[in-house]
């Protein structure tokens, strides 16, 4: 009962509030602008350079798999595109069409994409940086807009050099100098190696903490949310996000009203619980389709084991009946029911309280849960 009292505490303290009632209109404020932000991600750069598999790589979806962005030898993109993200429709990532081509010239590229639309670009580039590539990067720069170049196919770059017998250091300290020294001129341009196959390996987690720091929050966090879970370190900075943001959804429920849990004296909000614990359960690749793709990958049976998890289970089948079973459990392990029944540090137990207290164990719990399956996961693909 004390922990739970603590918690309260804790959460009211954090979230710099005196009141409970301020903490709540702070919170369904802030809720609201989590829920509503946008990301629009513009993935540009010459024709060939892998732009339209960088944007299927970024949504989580194979080249070739329906709703991905066609790729090819030739110009796939003919206009600027739009890719919602599979599982956070939020977040918009663009594939815009490859500059300097007969279709798109570079004097008439800046009005043809836009600029104002997206909130950074990638600059994409497959082997040397072209002058058109140096424009582009100053107009976005006038736009105060921020860029990253981005040089794809690298993988293929290190194998093909390995051969000719250089380490995989040497082939990347070579890639790099020769695109610093193209870029001199711009001051504190940024370069980022990546392959669109292997995210996990080279520069990728370096450009995603790069963007952590120059994004607003809201924004940070749709980032973080969408990306794949393609390392343990990227789990970690989606499990930090989503356990900051717990508070939040506590405070914020109560506002429809609590909903009583069969067979428990407490009530919980459940629409609250339910749409938090969805986009943990999507956000963390725990869904059906992201772990048979992860199995195939990997070439390992991961599948079957996750999902006998009941938590899992009940939010991939939307049955409420073993979402309220598993709460059941979480009051259960935690006495809550019998702190419920005192008059703790917030004066009398009100409705909102209520609905407060027992959703924020719900979510804490069911928050931990869903982690340590995602950590599994992790763990059983050799992704580590």
């Amino acid at each position: 009962m004390e922990s739970q009292l603590a918690e309260v505490r804790a959460a009211l303290s954090e979230s710099g509030e005196s009141t409970f009632e301020g903490a709540k209109a702070k919170a369904e404020l802030v809720v609201q602008e989590l829920n509503n932000v946008t990301l629009n991600i513009a993935v540009t750069g010459v024709t060939g350079a892998g732009k339209s598999s960088l944007v299927n790589a970024l949504r989580g979806v194979k080249d070739g798999e329906e709703g991905a962005a066609p790729t090819g030898v030739e110009e796939t993109t003919m206009e600027p595109t739009m890719y919602r993200h599979p599982t956070m429709p939020n977040v918009n990532i663009w594939d815009l069409p490859g500059i300097g081509t007969e279709n798109f010239k570079a004097s008439e590229y800046i009005k043809q994409v836009n600029l104002n639309t997206y909130d950074f670009f990638l600059i994409l580039t497959c082997t040397r940086l072209h002058e058109h590539d140096i424009m582009l990067s100053k107009e976005i720069k006038n736009n105060k807009k921020n860029f990253y170049f981005i040089r794809t196919k690298v993988d293929q770059n290190v194998e093909a050099e390995k051969r000719k017998g250089k380490t995989e250091e040497q082939t990347l300290s070579l890639i790099r100098h020769a695109l610093a020294e193209k870029l001199k001129d711009l001051g504190s341009a940024r370069i980022f190696l990546v392959s669109s196959w292997e995210l996990h390996k080279f520069d990728f987690n370096k450009l995603i903490c790069v963007l952590e720091k120059d994004l607003p929050d809201n924004k940070r966090n749709a980032l973080i949310q969408s990306l794949s879970v393609y390392s343990m370190e990227i789990l970690d900075k989606k499990f930090k996000k989503f356990k900051k943001a717990i508070w939040f959804s506590a405070f914020a429920s109560g506002a429809v009203g609590a909903v009583p849990v069969p067979g428990v004296s407490a009530a919980f909000d459940l629409p609250v619980i339910i749409g938090f614990l969805t986009k943990c359960y999507y956000s963390f690749g725990l869904d059906e389709k992201s772990l048979t793709k992860l199995s195939d990958r990997v070439n390992k049976t991961i599948l079957a084991e996750v999902q006998e998890l009941k938590l899992i289970k009940a939010i991939a089948t939307r049955s409420l009946a073993l979402l309220a079973a598993v709460l059941t459990s979480y009051l259960a392990l935690e006495g809550l029911e019998a702190a419920l029944k005192v008059v703790p540090i917030l004066g009398s137990v009100t409705g909102a309280v209520m609905s407060f207290t027992t959703t924020l164990l719900a979510l804490t719990k069911g928050l931990d849960e869903l982690y340590r399956a995602a950590k599994e996961v992790v763990e059983m693909a050799g992704l580590d």
